[in-house]
């Protein structure tokens, strides 16, 4: 069997990369999914990411132990789905700092990635409920809507916030990005809008267009230094599909740079010692692993003001015949909903710290919930000068990576991570949450010291679920695919997700990863990029007036 396009992977990019690309009926295109479908009506339903990242919609990682964390081993949910983690993510949908996608640009190469010119495709994606902009746009396959009941808890912490000095920003994708506020969210009539379910069901009857999940690939296949095709494994069965154009991957930060290395495109040292035949020498391939690392308090609330009560047994009942009777209620909820940028270092040139409020206290797996109602107040370290690495555990593609996110090896980013922590319970003690809040529980009132505090990060630190980076775009010695998503020194083979970020931007990352499906899409097509953003207040035809407002 052969198509023109062989896409591997069907995470946000690759469901981007399968619509857009099957747009052009002269062209055949198979998108391959390792995972399974996402019909289960948890993937639909906003509140179910809590079950499904603890269950079948991962792949039950787990990094190696931490040196800088006291060897800490950590859970590492990697989706197992048709839309990869936008299929399993609590939906938040943020985009970064302007100065994320400008030092991108700064790469050698890289120039066509800056701000003004991922805005169009941002905007493009966008299907927006709210806003229409210049930072925003309608029409587009993404749902993005505001939340849909929110509690009062809620207005609460974003009051504590102002009490805090912390501004109201009611839009965090648009001209600036620090304050507090409402989350956009990645849904569409308050159900999930997965990047399965925003571009590829539309086009799923697109006799160009197949889907094939439960589809592992085990390695690209290169002859005479062309990726031709792609060796997989489905139900049991080897298989070989050709790729008369270009072989794509797209399985993440984690999946991209493994597939590679089963491939034996990667540090040729390292493929050997493994007895993988080494086809490419590219050093940088699993290298430049960036996440956000999160800490999290954990109060006790003086009433049921959040989602924990709904756990039992007749009212998680009750909480699903509200939602698929009138689409509302517990289960409409992100838990999620409520965050905001703010600046751990004074010297910062924009945000790096982000907080997100969530609704209850136990909906992280591996944290328990507490016996009363309570709230989580997560918070990321946003800029992390920290690199780990992904490499091969052995030969057999079956089995998991060894993922090293290396987390705090650079101290900057422990100081910085407990000062976020330390600005997360000032939150929680402002007199707005006094109502809601009846004591802190984690870290709790005896952890006091800096040395107190890391040993509880040490304990009880999550990923926040955004690695970027390795497989790195540029022109540099350690890039492995040039600005154009070309895997360096093999003709036919580009990469588009996560994995090409030279830094992890400022936020949650479903949405730049969608961004990135977006630009490849056109990069593949050969199509012209889309204009640069030329924004309000800079066009010669906007009353002044007007100009003054949009400042």
């Amino acid at each position: 069997m052969a198509y023109d396009y062989v896409i591997v992977g069907g995470g946000p990019a690759g469901c981007v990369l399968a619509s857009r690309l099957s747009e052009d009926p002269q062209v055949s295109v198979l998108l391959l999914e390792a995972g399974g479908s996402d019909r289960h009506m948890l993937y639909r339903m906003p509140a179910g990411f809590a079950k499904m990242t603890k269950g079948i919609g991962s792949w039950g990682w787990e990094t190696v132990p931490q040196k800088h964390m006291k060897d800490r081993v950590l859970r590492y949910t990697q989706a197992k789905v048709i839309g990869g983690g936008s299929s399993i993510n609590a939906q938040v949908y943020t985009r970064g700092n302007a100065r994320d996608y400008d030092g991108w640009a700064a790469e050698e190469g890289c120039g066509a990635w800056a701000y003004r010119r991922v805005l169009p495709y941002f905007k493009r994606a966008e299907d927006n409920q709210r806003f229409l902009d210049d930072y925003h746009g309608v029409g587009g396959p993404l749902g993005v809507s505001m939340p849909a009941a929110a509690l009062p808890i809620c207005e609460a912490f974003i009051k504590a916030g102002q009490e805090l000095g912390i501004p109201y920003n009611m839009d965090f994708n648009g001209r600036r990005q620090e304050g507090v506020g409402f989350y956009q969210l990645t849904q569409r009539n308050h159900e999930r809008s997965s990047a399965s379910r925003a571009y590829l069901d539309p086009v799923r009857a697109r006799k160009n267009l197949t889907v094939r999940l439960d589809a592992r690939v085990e390695r690209v296949v290169i002859d005479k230094g062309r990726a031709i095709g792609v060796m997989l494994s489905s139900h049991g069965k080897a298989e070989m599909v050709r790729a008369e154009r270009e072989v794509i991957v797209s399985s993440g930060a984690v999946g991209s740079p493994k597939l590679l290395l089963q491939s034996g495109i990667g540090p040729a040292d390292e493929l050997r010692a493994l007895g993988v035949p080494v086809v490419r020498d590219l050093p940088g391939v699993g290298r430049n692993l960036q996440d956000h690392l999160d800490l999290f308090v954990i109060a006790e609330c003086r009433g049921d003001f959040t989602y924990d009560g709904v756990a039992r047994p007749h009212r998680t009942l009750a909480a699903g015949l509200q939602y698929l009777l009138y689409r509302n209620g517990p289960v409409a909820s992100s838990l999620f909903e409520t965050g905001g940028f703010w600046y751990a270092d004074p010297l910062a040139e924009s945000p790096d710290i982000q907080f997100h409020l969530g609704l209850g206290s136990g909906i992280e797996a591996g944290v328990e919930r507490l016996r009363n109602p309570g709230v989580t107040l997560n918070t990321a370290y946003l800029r992390p000068r920290s690199r780990g690495t992904v490499t091969l555990r052995s030969a057999d593609p079956a089995d998991a990576p060894l993922i090293d996110p290396n987390y705090w090896s650079d101290p900057h980013d422990r100081t910085m991570s407990i000062e976020g922590l330390k600005i997360a319970r000032e939150f929680i003690r402002q007199p707005a949450m006094q109502p809601f809040i009846l004591a802190e529980r984690l870290p709790g009132p005896a952890m006091r010291s800096d040395a107190d505090l890391f040993d509880y990060a040490c304990r009880n630190a999550k990923t926040d679920h955004h690695p970027v980076g390795t497989c790195r775009m540029g022109l540099g010695p350690d890039a492995v695919v040039d600005p154009e998503l070309r895997v360096h020194g093999v003709e036919g083979l580009r990469v588009c997700d996560s994995s090409v970020m030279p830094a992890v931007p400022s936020c949650n990352t479903n949405g730049p990863t969608i961004m990135v499906g977006e630009k490849g899409a056109d990069i593949i097509r050969g199509r012209q990029a889309l204009a640069p953003v030329i924004f309000a207040d800079e066009r010669n035809d906007v009353p002044q007036h007007a100009r003054r407002r949009v400042a």
